[in-house]
């Protein structure tokens, strides 16, 4: 009797035991569930790699990803093993703040499957700066979003529909005229991307034309990707918030130092954090990838980019158009002897290239849209406040391209040098 007593005494504080280590197992549990999102690869940062967020690995429901962020911090876990989630829980907060669903975002699938991403990713951008007057990052990427998706509608219904009509002899067009007003050393002298436009127009298939489209959709996902999370951490938290992305390894000093000035509350400090925020977008996030469509099938690549240059026409107020700004100048002789200016409105640059790009952006864009928020507020806020759908569809300028190519080959001027200089 007194056995069975014993037995059945150690049985209960056996038990009892068990259960003490369950509820002491509890939080490692938590813990261990934290440790599966640890130091893992941002595999998707640049977004070309699969649809969704940084890590195929990671949850998109919010709530969750605050939850796991929120334990790392209590165990005092480094930031830059939790940079992944950290990553991933502010662009699924920006996502869902702009109404996108990031887990189903694939930039590849085209732009009528991604056109309601686009006008929201750009509506969001554009309410940022509505309601954050330092913001002008956001609100420049706002604007030039409707020259883009409206490029970007163009190029697939071109592809799809009505292929590139006319392009290879509206080029070759323009070609035959330089050559018959300067000769054929002009000729020699005319850009990369219209020599290739004449070489490739009449050879680039739809499936080139996807897959071209599908890798700008891509850089524009990586852009809203890599930068919209710092946006929504400053919004929602502030400079601590960004803080603690610097931490984490996701950028370094020199962003940061770009935020402190966004956040200054001075003109100037403004203006030189946004640009470098701009700076970071255009080099950092898709420089190579405008490289690898310059260069894809070698003309094609070179054709539609140069062309997709040509056709814009930006949106910020004041903004040269990208012919005009560096148009084809070329120093010929004359027949006679004499030389000459032979000028052409058609750029000398490939919007893809990254110092031309910088260099545009930097004498037109930068400066025109700081005047536009520091000196016209209500005429910039009015072009804001107009649906974003609206916005897109008032930039479609890619059917224009053979007219264009046309006129420019009317436009040719050739000038004897001696008779500027007396001017």
């Amino acid at each position: 009797m007194r056995i069975g007593i014993a037995l059945r005494a150690t049985a209960l504080a056996l038990a009892a035991a068990v259960g003490l280590g369950l509820a002491a197992a509890a939080p490692a549990g938590a813990a261990g569930e934290v440790d599966r999102y640890l130091d893992l690869p941002l595999v998707n940062r640049d977004a070309a790699s699969s649809p969704g967020g940084v890590n195929p690995e990671l949850p998109y429901d919010a709530a969750e990803l605050r939850g796991l962020l929120d334990e790392a911090r209590a165990r005092g876990v480094a930031p830059t093993r939790y940079a992944a989630l950290l990553y991933q829980y502010w662009l699924v907060d920006a996502t869902n703040k702009a109404g996108i669903d990031l887990r189903s975002w694939d930039p590849r699938a085209g732009v009528e499957a991604n056109r309601t991403n686009l006008t929201r990713s750009y509506r969001y951008y554009e309410d940022l700066q509505l309601n954050h007057r330092e913001l002008q990052w956001a609100g420049m990427g706002g604007q030039v979003g409707a020259d883009f998706g409206g490029g970007l509608i163009d190029f697939e219904l071109m592809g799809n529909i009505y292929g590139l009509p006319g392009l290879s002899e509206s080029a070759r067009g323009v070609i035959a005229a330089v050559e018959q007003a300067a000769g054929p050393q002009a000729v020699a002298q005319l850009p990369r991307g219209l020599m290739a436009l004449a070489e490739a127009g009449s050879q680039i298939s739809p499936a080139d034309l996807r897959y071209i489209i599908g890798m700008i959709l891509v850089m524009q996902k990586n852009i809203f990707s890599d930068l919209m999370p710092m946006h929504d951490a400053y919004v929602t938290e502030g400079l601590p918030a960004l803080e603690e992305f610097q931490a984490a390894g996701l950028f370094g000093a020199d962003i940061m130092d770009a935020w402190r000035g966004v956040a200054s509350g001075d003109y100037d400090r403004i203006a030189s954090g946004n640009g470098t925020l701009l700076r970071r977008e255009q080099e950092w996030v898709i420089r190579d990838q405008w490289d690898s469509v310059r260069g894809y099938k070698g003309s094609v690549g070179e054709a539609i980019t140069y062309v997709s240059g040509a056709a814009g026409s930006p949106s910020v107020a004041g903004v040269a158009p990208p012919r005009e700004f560096n148009p084809v100048r070329m120093q010929v002789t004359m027949a006679d002897g004499r030389p000459a200016l032979v000028t052409l409105p058609l750029p000398e640059w490939n919007w893809s290239e990254f110092d031309s790009r910088w260099d545009y952006i930097t004498t037109e864009l930068l400066p025109k849209y700081k005047f536009q928020v520091e000196n016209n507020w209500p005429a910039l806020e009015a072009v804001m406040r107009t649906p974003y759908e609206i916005q897109m569809e008032s930039h479609r300028p890619l059917f224009n391209i053979p007219q264009l190519l046309d006129s420019a080959a009317r436009q040719i001027q050739v000038t004897p040098i001696d008779t500027m200089a007396v001017r």
